[in-house]
């Protein structure tokens, strides 16, 4: 017998009151039916600070605005099998976010000199319409020319460090960070935040002024920590390094302790007050920026900046690596269906990328998916045991180098060719060769790994011309080649 979630014989106004009833996140009616017939896509371009999230999205929006001129997409089916009708960039659904700024990051990109994007400060969004001619037997007589609409969502990288901390109450998390302190070189970089805290009595009232003074030398160690000569990853919270709309706020003035209170205390103490706005933080700032973002994507990519990791030692890698493994437990992982779709999506397909595949030679790109396959093996086999489809992938969202080859002792050696970011003279050089494994710490010797930073190619006409890049399609095609 049908009940009344029975919705096969139902009219149309009864199954669309159903489906805005039973949506968990009240979204649009309109996009819960985009969503369920497949017509809409959200992408969560996922990455740590400076991992490349605004050049790959600037990147991803030029290609597709300029699908129809040229063959710079052969491994885009949608593309290669002249189906693209088109796309268009349009209003973004979320009027409260600010749009992403495309057309400033594309002038940069292509000025003269060129320079990479102003780095993300804020949250932002954009909106793709996809036009194209449908193969669907179902649909292509009916309606042949179909769009898909594809949202993107750029923010910090910084904040993203935040969601573990759902996890954890006040207690963990000082613990962790205490931990953390106790170690190189955070033991070295922590030392005058440290040396205050010990001063400390955290067990008396509180006082305003000890709680900005803790919080200001907190938030100074995690900048030293994040400076290019240390280039750590794992900085929480993220907003004290990048607050956004909430610099100065009293929701940001409280930091770890160093040791747990031994002793009873009373409410008004230093350990009550950081204890209630750390939750409070995570009740207001990271629940409310997972819960409005975060939870209701269906695609992710994961952009990491391995080469980084190499130059600056073992302690950044491990510190990038723990950092990337602890927030891809925050994300929900699970196959795709109308059920998922309708009772709260599940991220069904996951991209690991590592980035600046131009900074290293054709024949080592292998070697580079294998090293990020290492690094990131733990989060690869907990999102494939739960059914999802992940692939690694070594792209270049907009290549600013070109293979060159040199001599040495009668041997020819593979080379690269651009342009330093601190010089105007461009240079060929051998980039160094990437390891399959990631080797020991003893290993991590100094000017082992030198991976250089280039400025971007210069564009002649950013209308005409198109952004040269590495395996853009391919990362295309694995994301949004099924929904077409």
């Amino acid at each position: 017998m049908c009940t009344g979630r029975c919705v096969r014989n139902a009219p149309m106004d009864n199954m669309n009151k159903w489906l805005s009833r039973i949506s968990p996140e009240k979204r649009p009616l309109d996009e819960v039916i985009n969503r369920t017939l497949d017509r809409q896509v959200k992408l969560a371009v996922t990455g740590l600070s400076r991992s490349g999230k605004t050049v790959f999205i600037t990147s991803l929006v030029h290609q597709l605005l300029h699908g129809l001129e040229g063959t710079h997409l052969p491994f885009f089916n949608i593309v290669n099998s002249g189906r693209l009708r088109g796309t268009k960039a349009m209003q973004q659904p979320d009027m409260h976010i600010p749009a992403f700024r495309y057309d400033a990051s594309i002038e940069q990109l292509c000025s003269d000199p060129p320079h990479w994007p102003t780095p993300t400060n804020g949250l932002s969004e954009i909106r793709l319409a996809i036009r194209y001619t449908s193969t669907n037997p179902l649909f292509k007589h009916v309606a042949p020319v179909s769009t898909l609409y594809v949202d993107i969502v750029d923010y910090p990288g910084e904040w993203l460090l935040d969601l573990p901390l759902l996890e954890l109450d006040y207690a963990q998390w000082s613990k962790q960070i205490a931990e953390a302190c106790s170690k190189e070189p955070r033991l070295r970089l922590s030392q005058e935040w440290r040396e205050f805290m010990d001063t400390l009595d955290v067990t008396q009232p509180a006082k305003e002024s000890q709680l900005r003074q803790a919080s200001d030398l907190y938030t100074k160690f995690l900048k030293e920590c994040e400076r290019k000569e240390h280039n750590l990853s794992l900085l929480q919270p993220g907003r004290f390094t990048m607050p956004g709309e909430l610099a100065g706020a009293p929701l940001l003035e409280f930091c770890p302790v160093l040791e747990l209170p031994n002793k009873e205390y009373k409410e008004n103490s230093m350990y009550a007050v950081m204890q209630k706005r750390y939750e409070s933080y995570k009740e207001h700032v990271v629940k409310k920026f997972y819960t409005e973002h975060f939870s209701s994507f269906d695609r992710q990519i994961v952009l990491v900046d391995v080469l980084r990791a190499f130059n600056t030692g073992y302690a950044t890698f491990t510190d990038m690596r723990d950092a990337l493994n602890m927030v891809m437990r925050s994300f929900r992982y699970g196959k795709s269906g109308i059920m998922n779709r309708l009772f709260g999506l599940n991220i069904d397909k996951l991209l690991f990328a590592a980035t600046k595949a131009d900074h290293i030679t054709p024949n080592q790109l292998p070697h580079l998916e294998r090293f990020l396959q290492q690094m990131l093996v733990k989060s690869q086999n907990n999102a494939a045991f739960e059914g999802v489809t992940t692939e690694t992938l070594a792209l270049a969202s907009v290549k600013c180098t070109q293979a060159a080859y040199t001599t040495f002792q009668d041997q020819r050696i593979s080379c690269i060719k651009g342009v330093p970011v601190d010089s105007d003279t461009p240079i060929a050089l051998f980039p160094g060769e990437v390891p399959t494994d990631i080797p020991p710490p003893e290993d991590w010797v100094d000017e082992r790994f030198n991976f250089m930073e280039f400025k971007p190619p210069r564009i002649a006409n950013v209308h005409s011309d198109v952004l040269p890049h590495i395996r853009l399609d391919r990362a295309l095609e694995f994301l949004l080649g099924d929904k077409f």
